[in-house]
């Protein structure tokens, strides 16, 4: 079954995808990444991707659900994915859940909940110790939340009516949060 994370900027959803793919074989889709793999090679679809990305705007929703659509017909059936960062707004959301029925692959999500305040800390710590000039910017980091708040929040709250959302409180250690990510995990 496939897993959909979801979690605040900050959360550490995206160190417990590496730990899960690393034990349990899970393949990690995000978007970002994907969208810089498809960039780097020579197709139709990477000059569109890289002409957004050069003029430093978003990636069109439709080439994003293209890249989705992609990544899960390049994988065997079998893969576990990991989906980090989609769906993150309804229309996505939409899409998504169509591409996902199309190709047969049941999943369900899980969030990673964090205060703000709490993010925020972890955030700025984090471009100290890594020289992360995007994540120093207080500005850059009120708009991703806000964003994630309006825009990703309706999504999980959506999963979470429909029984396929689970929640762990992030607000601890890496090892604690990994412990109930698999027995999370285990209940699905």
């Amino acid at each position: 079954m496939d897993l959909v994370f979801f979690g605040i900027q900050g959360s550490g959803k995206g160190t417990q995808a590496k730990r899960l793919a690393a034990e349990f074989g899970y393949d990690i889709f995000e978007a970002g990444g994907e969208l810089r793999k498809i960039a780097a090679t020579d197709s139709p679809l990477a000059e569109k991707v890289k002409s957004f990305m050069h003029a430093g705007n978003l990636v069109p929703h439709e080439i994003i659900m293209q890249v989705v659509k992609e990544a899960i017909a390049k994988r065997p059936s079998t893969t576990k994915i990991l989906f980090d960062g989609i769906p993150r707004d309804s229309e996505q959301m939409k899409d998504f859940n169509q591409i996902m029925n199309d190709a047969k692959r049941e999943f369900r999500c899980i969030e990673f909940t964090l205060s703000k305040e709490e993010a925020v800390k972890r955030i700025l710590g984090r471009a100290k110790a890594e020289g992360r000039a995007d994540d120093a910017n207080i500005e850059i980091i009120t708009r991703r939340m806000e964003t994630f708040l309006t825009k990703t929040r309706p999504v999980i709250e959506v999963y979470r009516m429909q029984g396929k959302l689970k929640e762990i409180d992030a607000d601890r250690s890496v090892a604690e949060i990994y412990g109930e990510l698999k027995k999370v995990i285990g209940v699905f």
